[in-house]
């Protein structure tokens, strides 16, 4: 006990002049990070969401009035719970992305199995070729879908020319084209992740399984799958966190009734010009994002401690 005690003064300061050295300065940085482009925003977000909308500049009530008393108030988050318009917003927003993750995941997965096994060579140039709508702007990348899939665009043009169909098929302004665009979009952020893992899997372990006389395809599903596992989930979050928040896609490639909550945020703070309610809808979101990400990093560091 006596140990223990004298020791922890010593722990203590080891504690403090590391975070005052140079690897603690190195170390914080994330942190400051957090703090400056995160929470301060998440704050200030939220202390809108509290008040109520009014006719002024800013155009919402101060949080405290003149007599120091609290003004603020939860009926904007009461509001985008009883209203079906919010729920709807919310639960179609999910949905969507979550089938574009599963599509980009189902496309993505054999495209990264690819590069893994590629030769050094090969594997450069397919990599670059993944990265290279990063070299290109977003929007102009959304513009040439949108124009590919228009009536008269390419797709149409080809099928019409290879006598698939009789007639242009509707494909803008359709969820079709949403899904398509978010895929298109993100399916980078989904491969990069699962190249990483695949690249760094030990192949001997599939290799000695099929000299047990294992099939390829049952040490694929037994050794191969399980073992990417991590980078399925890091790029399905990489692609599900953007997608449902997602404005420019579903504005200029989804149907006209398409309900989002990017969308509405929009139209909530622009058009309406209610900042309080587009600030809980903002708060909400990143709720339902945030916090099932960091109950499954907690549940994932207990794992590993216990192994």
């Amino acid at each position: 006990m006596a140990e223990a005690s004298a020791s922890s003064p010593v722990t203590a300061s080891h504690g403090k002049s590391f975070w005052f050295s140079g690897k603690g300065a190195v170390a914080g940085i994330p942190y400051l990070w957090l703090f400056v482009f995160f929470l301060v925003p998440f704050a200030i977000v939220f202390r809108i969401s509290l008040s109520e909308p009014m006719i002024a500049q800013p155009p919402y009530s101060p949080l405290f009035g003149a007599d120091g008393s609290y003004q603020g108030s939860f009926f904007n988050y009461q509001l985008l719970f009883e209203e079906a318009l919010f729920r709807s917003a919310y639960l179609n927003s999910l949905w969507v992305a979550g089938v574009s993750t599963l599509v980009t995941l189902l496309i993505g997965y054999p495209m990264a199995y690819v590069i893994a096994r590629a030769r050094p060579l090969v594997r450069n140039l397919l990599l670059m070729a993944v990265m290279l709508p990063f070299w290109s702007s977003f929007l102009l990348r959304v513009y040439a879908l949108k124009t590919i899939m228009a009536d008269t665009g390419l797709a149409n043009g080809l099928l019409l020319h290879l006598g698939l169909i009789d007639a242009p098929i509707r494909m803008l302004q359709t969820d079709f084209a949403l899904y398509v665009g978010i895929s298109y979009t993100y399916l980078p952020f989904m491969i990069l992740p699962l190249y990483a893992t695949l690249e760094r899997l030990d192949w001997s372990l599939v290799e000695a399984a099929e000299d047990l006389g294992c099939r390829p395809w049952k040490a694929f599903l037994l050794i191969t799958l399980p073992l990417s596992v991590p980078g399925m989930i890091a790029g399905a979050m990489l692609v599900f966190i953007p997608a449902t928040g997602e404005f420019v896609i579903p504005n200029m490639l989804g149907a006209s009734d398409t309900l989002m909550v990017g969308r509405m945020l929009w139209d909530t703070f622009f058009s309406e010009r209610d900042w309080t309610l587009a600030s809980s809808l903002a708060v909400v979101l990143l709720l339902l994002l945030v916090l099932p990400i960091m109950l499954f990093q907690i549940v994932q560091a207990r794992r590993e401690q216990r192994a």
